[in-house]
């Protein structure tokens, strides 16, 4: 398999977590979940297979996407098709990143997946032909880069003080949340909507969000765990608050989160099935 990411560099490091590419995955399963992180993503399909997304009970399809498609800021998990010999480039936004570049309100894209034509045209149509055309990675990625920088408006970048507050949301506890948003300068309901224009998800979501992935992290690869612990360093109110919000963002309790070795995988995919 070929994974190889993009240096990022000004103005783009600002606004983009990653762009990536990757050639010849051969996965072991044909659908996985993937758990809310708090980015939006802009991915280009090379590879020509119609992709899909699933109802989170049945996993009946309920979308096909294709070409390029915009993954908007979710509060829930996703269940998406995994092809083999699949190939693909991505954008990562930064949770604060995509608004200058999407031109909409986030919170419009909250919990979809969209063609990427319904906000960019044609022209990103012809924008994955060229990526297409292109025999080097390098190549590939600056023909991204270049599209990227067209399109910022510094105009719509968000003010400093909701960046400051989504970076604190990012690596404080939940117990310190009440004094970060006592932060910001105006009152709370304009917090609150401003979070919504410009990252799609209330303050409060974001740092649950935050708080999960950190969990996910911290129990990676670990052989013993004492969830009672884990909900009370993470400041939950009890055991089945943690519990029920674990379930929340991943679909499965913490019991069977382990049972099924999701904590030995990657830490925001989880496969299930294994038919590949």
């Amino acid at each position: 398999m070929i994974f190889e990411s993009h240096k990022l560099a000004h103005p783009l490091q600002d606004y983009i977590e990653s762009i990536f590419y990757y050639k010849g995955y051969i996965p072991e399963h044909s659908i996985e979940r993937v758990v809310p992180t708090g980015h939006i993503f802009i991915i280009f399909e090379l590879d020509g297979f119609e992709r899909h997304t699933y109802d989170s009970k049945t996993l009946a399809p309920n979308g096909n996407f294709k070409n390029v498609w915009i993954s908007g800021m979710h509060k829930n998990f996703l269940s998406i098709s995994a092809h083999q010999d699949s190939e693909m480039l991505v954008v990562q936004f930064k949770p604060s990143g995509s608004y200058p570049f999407l031109h909409v309100p986030i919170h419009q894209l909250n919990n979809t997946v969209v063609g990427a034509k319904t906000l960019f045209g044609d022209s990103i149509l012809q924008l994955r032909e060229q990526v297409l055309e292109k025999n080097e990675t390098v190549e590939k990625f600056r023909l991204i880069e270049n599209w990227l920088v067209d399109r910022l408006d510094y105009d719509k970048v968000p003010d400093s003080s909701l960046i400051a507050i989504l970076k604190q949301l990012c690596i404080k506890s939940i117990a310190e949340g009440k004094s970060v948003l006592g932060t910001y300068p105006k009152t709370q309901k304009h917090l609150i909507s401003q979070f919504k224009k410009y990252f799609g998800l209330t303050p409060k979501v974001f740092h649950r969000i935050f708080r999960f992935n950190e969990i996910l992290k911290q129990i990676h690869n670990k052989e013993q765990l004492l969830w009672s612990q884990i909900a009370h360093e993470f400041g939950y109110s009890d055991q089945s608050h943690f519990i029920k919000e674990f379930k929340e963002f991943s679909g499965f309790n913490p019991e069977e989160f382990i049972k099924s070795d999701f904590h030995k995988g990657e830490p925001n995919f989880f496969p299930l099935d294994k038919e590949g």
